[in-house]
């Protein structure tokens, strides 16, 4: 009986202590390295990959924004506003949820099928509407101009990039817009067009966020 019970409190001292251990290693000290580490080495991308303007935080260069007007009365969806340059759609984030566009409620594509009739219906009215948005005296946008991404929503439809061809596509209408020399908006794309990730992972993109601060600096300057 003596035995039984000294067995007993030694499997449980034993097994306090091994509980204690770990929780302290794997609760603390693992917790508080990783931690270390990643603020040391990657701490731009440990907190967020924030965007700084003007001495704060404006967003995240993994996030997509609307650049849209206030809203008019009784408006469900507002229009963009074209002194901006446009990000990708976000459908996505539909109105079967309590999300409106890139409110990080959740995040989803619309899981239409390629035949959708919605979803074709979708992509023919983006097209038209980038196209007349992007016509502007002395530059005509042609259907045949407008890329996929200006159309179509991304998987999770917070896609922070576009191409360097929707991008370019824009350059004529903000510039006329910001009344602002084509090749000086032009040159702004230029010089914030990413290339693929290690020369080979994914496409070339342009983070809108970032190109709509520095046009907005470019703006301040004019």
């Amino acid at each position: 009986m003596n035995n039984s019970v000294t067995n007993t409190a030694r499997l449980l001292g034993a097994g306090l202590r091994a509980l204690l251990m770990l929780t302290l290693v794997t609760g603390v000290v693992y917790p508080l390295a990783v931690t270390g580490i990643a603020q040391g080495l990657f701490g731009n991308k440990a907190n967020g990959s924030e965007i700084k303007a003007d001495g704060r935080v404006v967003g995240s260069s993994l996030i997509g924004q609307s650049y849209d007007l206030p809203p008019k009365k009784g408006q469900e969806t507002p229009d963009p506003d074209l002194k901006w340059f446009q990000g990708r759609p976000a459908n996505g984030l539909g109105t079967n949820s309590v999300n409106t566009r890139y409110k990080l409620v959740l995040s989803g594509a619309t899981n239409l099928a390629a035949d959708s009739k919605d979803l074709v219906r979708q992509v023919e009215d983006a097209k038209a509407a980038v196209v007349e948005d992007n016509s502007v005296p002395g530059h005509e946008v042609r259907p045949s101009d407008v890329p996929a991404d200006a159309v179509a929503s991304s998987g999770s439809g917070l896609d922070p990039a576009i191409s360097p061809r929707y991008a370019e596509l824009q350059v004529h209408r903000v510039a006329a817009k910001n009344g602002l020399p084509v090749g000086a908006v032009r040159k702004l794309v230029e010089e914030r067009t990413q290339g693929r990730t290690l020369g080979f992972i994914g496409e070339p993109r342009v983070n809108v966020l970032e190109l709509n601060i520095a046009l907005k600096e470019l703006v301040a300057r004019n």
